[in-house]
């Protein structure tokens, strides 16, 4: 019988934010990592050479990701107290959360007290979908903001950021930007596709000029801010449009099927996701 997948467990390609993550931090690092789920990034981590220490609430995730780390603490972010579980002694090269701070009260004060825990010439990479999309737009305009198991409106999302809240996020927590970059679809490779169907041609098309609104997240690297080095805004960047990346959430593979995917709700496509992994394969 095929093992049940964890909601976040996922393989990474080179358009997600997990692989621009691990880009970022680099090989044989010494990293903590936030809210490691059952740890999709932290094997990827190990397998370059990092050593690893993790937070983790769910306890399902925790028996899978201790395979992977040094230590694995039980810990709730949204806890104030959670720096309570390190000594001062205990600094770290990288510390890095993926998709993590959108779903705590406070990540403004979470990430401030990932200051003292940061080695020398240390660093931070984190990783946050992008409310701005041309998808979630479509969904407003429709009036229709429903939200998803998983995706940019996942239901444990409490908090939401474009672009300029990211880079303030940051300058007021202490760090300052220094490398950035930007896992872009298009509207009808997102989990509202349909949503962006509806929508009146000359809406799309008007919402084609949005500079921004193919970025489904963002991904950053921040020192603090008296580190050495330039800060990077991220409205400064150039928006690629050449390479979307995977054609759909769920697609593996195969641009025919994501896009069949992509008239399906994400509801079903998780159904279908549960059958086909009850007969050991999987979408």
């Amino acid at each position: 019988m095929a093992t049940q997948r964890h909601k976040y467990q996922y393989k990474a390609n080179s358009n997600t934010s997990a692989a621009k993550a691990l880009h970022m931090v680099g090989v044989g690092k010494r990293v903590l990592e936030l809210g490691s789920g059952p740890g999709s990034v932290t094997r990827l981590l190990k397998e370059n050479q990092c050593h690893i220490t993790a937070l983790e609430i769910d306890t399902q995730a925790i028996e899978i990701v201790s395979q992977y780390c040094e230590k694995v603490y039980s810990c709730d972010l949204n806890d104030p107290a959670w720096p309570d579980n390190f000594s001062v002694d205990d600094k770290f090269d990288a510390i890095v959360a993926t998709d993590v701070l959108e779903h705590l009260y406070d990540p403004w004060t979470t990430l401030k007290k990932l200051l003292p825990l940061l080695a020398d010439n240390g660093c931070v990479v984190i990783s946050l979908p992008h409310a701005g999309h041309n998808a979630v737009i479509a969904c407003l305009l429709n009036g229709d903001f429903e939200y998803q198991s998983r995706g940019l409106l996942d239901k444990t999302h409490i908090r939401f950021f474009a672009l300029k809240n990211i880079q303030r996020l940051f300058n007021d927590a202490g760090f300052k930007i220094i490398e950035a970059s930007f896992v872009i679809k298009t509207p009808t490779q997102t989990e509202f596709a349909q949503n962006w169907r509806r929508l009146p041609s000359d809406t799309r098309q008007a919402l084609a000029c949005n500079k921004f609104g193919m970025i489904y997240q963002v991904v950053v690297k921040a020192v603090p801010y008296c580190a050495p080095g330039k800060s990077l805004r991220l409205e400064s960047i150039p928006v690629s449009s050449s390479d979307p990346g995977s054609f759909s959430i769920g697609a593996r593979g195969s641009r025919i099927l994501g896009f069949i995917l992509s008239f399906i709700s994400l509801k079903t496509r998780d159904r279908i996701s549960s059958m086909l992994q009850m007969i050991g394969l999987r979408l």
